[in-house]
């Protein structure tokens, strides 16, 4: 007999509930990351109903221990998220087991981000805030009692069989010991994931160096090598903000001492200062496990795991005591020199890949949690513990890490992996969107100069650029005969700074994320046009000018499994995305000279080409080498800044150039200030509105206008002067002057 229990849900937010299932104890992600809601900005977003009633979420006790967590499912709703995937984007008709793993190779929902959050087409978000391992039978399973008339069909003679059957409900798996679960309403998905992020306590905003471009160098290069190595960026054109230092700066590794190894930096400070005085930041790698010659050894042993991992102790970062030991000698040692960072490796290990390195899932620590816990946690812990280092000191950091969990949208991380395929690096682009995470497509090697090119095109177009060096010691120009599109596209990287900046700080501000799936694209056009679905329906007809192809209508009813039967299954489009609010990205791969390209409706044109193309249907582009295909609104109002070597410092001015598009009138957010600080949270900071209005006479003005709080997010507001056509810049932090370039196609004049 079926045991039902009524979860108690209490309002935590407008639009989110909470009900805990059974007793759950320990540290969960939420409390790892230690979020802190920004209930003013959630506030403002005001109430949003679920598409159900939550008296219809049911849970049962489960005869073996545990629960089972049940919630409705539309027929035709899709279903996005769970953390980093690599394999697909609509999770529809598959269970996913949502535990780390350092080699996700396999489409089981295993992954480096784990992340327990699903949002819908419809507008329902759910999390599960636990650190134990979490099964999701994502419309994958139907009860006898449940089960269709017409359900049990002849796959040799019916057309219509289907390898999973439609199932009216998402089934989640429990810990036994139960788990808080809240739920999140919103208008359409995008809206629900911005609550969510926002629940979370917003987005990164990362110091604006972040956004420039970085290199990692060989592991084992020396502080003159590296100097070298960065000055040749310098000489040869190719801007760098940030210099990647691998695992031989300590003088251990594997397991890691988090010491300089003095026979390859005899004097770490002046390194820093040295690469300082030319414009870079440097960024330290490191992992968990510290060395039984590391200083911190003795003091870490009995706050540490009762299994090592590489002959290093695994240490207990829930304890603040093991906290304060990393912490104060990484403040010495680190950060006091002027280090900017961390790529925070190996803390994502699985005990059932190949490489079986990680402690094991029984493993106990001395706060009572055991491996299974640690082990989802221990990328969010240290992102954590590294964020608060730098807080403490005022100075904001960006970073790498290779394992997080639900929470991370207000850690200063990016996520990379040791896998290498590039599409499923742009679908992790994709995907990261739903979670609150960020992801780069790093580039490390490349078979021929045609990979080399697609694969630079998309990093640049990533919330980081980066090339990692470390094992192979490729260059930007590693391939001579196309390093000037390399550095073309780095450059304009660098010129797109101020829209990218503004990007991230709505992610900060009001939850958008900087970087988009599609079907968050297309859930905010059909809002935006008044559709009452909420779009993200990604079932397009074969059409190339049915002008609804993009909208909710548009959706066909499909199985996700059924392409291993030979059956049709719909593209997810889950190889393009929106950067920012303005611009479409639609990477190309090596041995491609075009795609299809889905378009929002509306007009664009192509960023560099200034073809124009009427949206709301399927486009086939021809690219040459030389471009990926890029897309901009009609309308949009772009900020851009020159192609320097590195990005403006504190204090430093510039000028700021607005590029609009189009003949039809259109407005942006521009964000700025000080680029490296915290102060931003204490209201030292500016939002403008850049406004391009068409006169009577067909003449189009641009002015900088006054932003109202619910446009900044809730942002305290500082007063300026109005700058039209060009001219003085007012009170920006870091623009000096302002010109405007009206009715562009294109930005080929001006990049």
């Amino acid at each position: 007999m079926i045991q039902l229990i009524q979860p108690v849900w209490q309002e935590k937010a407008p639009g989110v509930w909470s009900a805990v299932v059974g007793q759950p104890k320990g540290v969960t992600p939420l409390s790892a990351a230690d979020c802190k809601p920004l209930t003013e900005a959630l506030r403002r977003m005001g109430g949003a109903e679920l598409p159900f009633a939550r008296d219809e979420v049911q849970v049962e006790a489960l005869a073996g221990g545990g629960y089972l967590l049940r919630l409705p499912l539309a027929e035709q709703e899709k279903l996005f998220g769970l953390g980093l995937q690599f394999m697909r984007m609509n999770h529809r008709g598959r269970t996913r087991y949502l535990r780390v793993n350092s080699d996700p190779k396999q489409d089981t929902g295993e992954s480096h981000a784990p992340v327990p959050f699903y949002v819908t087409d419809r507008g329902c978000g759910v999390l599960v805030n636990t650190a134990r391992v979490v099964t999701v039978h994502a419309g994958a399973t139907v009860r006898a009692d449940e089960q269709r008339a017409d359900a049990a069909r002849d796959r040799n003679t019916d057309r219509g069989w289907q390898a999973t059957p439609v199932s009216a409900y998402v089934e989640i798996r429990l810990p036994a010991e139960g788990a808080e679960v809240l739920l999140f309403a919103g208008a359409n998905a995008l809206d629900t994931v911005r609550r969510y992020n926002l629940y979370c306590g917003g987005g990164t905003l990362p110091p604006r160096w972040g956004l420039g471009f970085w290199h990692r160098v060989p592991k084992l290069f020396s502080d003159r090598e590296a100097v070298q190595e960065a000055l040749e960026f310098r000489r040869r054109d190719f801007p760098c903000d940030v210099i990647g230092l691998e695992p031989g700066w300590h003088s251990r590794s594997y397991p890691v001492t988090y010491e300089w190894a003095h026979d390859r930096f005899p004097d770490p400070r002046s390194f820093v200062a040295e690469l300082g005085l030319h414009g870079f930041r440097v960024n330290l790698w490191e992992h968990p496990y510290v060395s039984p010659e590391a200083p911190l050894y003795e003091r870490l042993r009995p706050l540490s795991g009762n299994y090592t991992v590489w002959g290093g102790l695994a240490p207990d970062y829930t304890l603040e005591e093991a906290q304060v030991l990393y912490c104060s000698q990484h403040e010495e040692q680190h950060v006091r020199i002027g280090v900017s960072g961390y790529k925070l490796d190996e803390c994502d290990g699985s005990e059932l890949t190949n490489n079986s390195w990680m402690f094991p899932a029984h493993a106990q620590f001395p706060s009572g949690h055991d491996g299974e816990q640690m082990r989802q946690l221990y990328g969010l812990l240290f992102q954590k513990m590294t964020e608060d280092l730098y807080r403490r000191q005022n100075v904001r950091t960006y970073g790498l890490v290779r394992a997080s969990n639900a929470g991370a949208s207000s850690l200063p991380y990016v996520l990379y992996s040791d896998l290498y395929d590039h599409r499923q690096f742009v679908r992790a682009l994709c995907n990261a969107s739903f979670s609150g995470l960020l992801w780069t497509p790093e580039v490390r090697k490349a078979q021929n100069a045609e990979d080399w090119v697609r694969r630079m095109q998309s990093v640049v177009f990533s919330p980081m650029a980066m090339l990692n060096a470390w094992g192979d010691g490729t260059k930007p120009w590693s391939f001579p005969e196309v390093e000037h599109i390399v550095r073309h596209y780095i450059k304009l990287r660098m010129r797109l700074m101020p829209y990218l900046y503004t990007a991230f700080a709505r992610y900060r501000f009001d939850g958008t994320p900087p970087f988009r799936a599609m079907p968050l694209v297309l859930a905010e056009a059909a809002e935006a046009s008044g559709g009452a679905d909420g779009g993200g329906g990604m079932g397009v007809p074969a059409s190339r000018t049915d002008a609804s192809a993009a909208g909710p209508s548009a959706a066909v009813v499909e199985n996700t499994t059924d392409g291993a039967y030979g059956k049709t299954k719909a593209k997810e489009w889950d190889d393009q995305f929106m950067v920012g609010g303005d611009l479409l990205v639609a990477p190309l791969f090596a041995g491609e000279a075009s795609r299809e390209v889905l378009l929002p409706p509306g007009v664009w044109y192509g960023l560099e080409t200034g073809e124009r193309y009427d949206g709301g249907v399927i486009v086939t582009v021809q690219s040459g080498l030389e471009r990926i295909p890029v897309f901009v609104r009609e309308g949009a109002v772009i900020p851009l800044m020159p192609a320097l070597d590195r990005a403006p410092r504190a204090g430093e001015k510039v000028p700021l150039d607005i590029v609009h598009f189009g003949d039809a009138s259109g407005e942006a957010l521009l964000y700025d200030d000080d680029g490296e600080t915290f102060d931003y949270e204490r209201g030292q900071h500016i939002w403008r509105k850049l406004v391009v209005r068409r006169n009577g006479d067909g003449s189009l003005t641009g002015e900088i206008s006054d932003v109202s709080a619910d446009e900044s997010g809730g942002s305290e507001v500082r007063q300026h002067e109005a700058a039209n056509e060009a001219g003085s810049a007012g009170d920006f932090y870091t623009y000096d002057s302002v010109q405007w370039h009206l009715g562009k196609r294109s930005l080929a004049d001006l990049i």
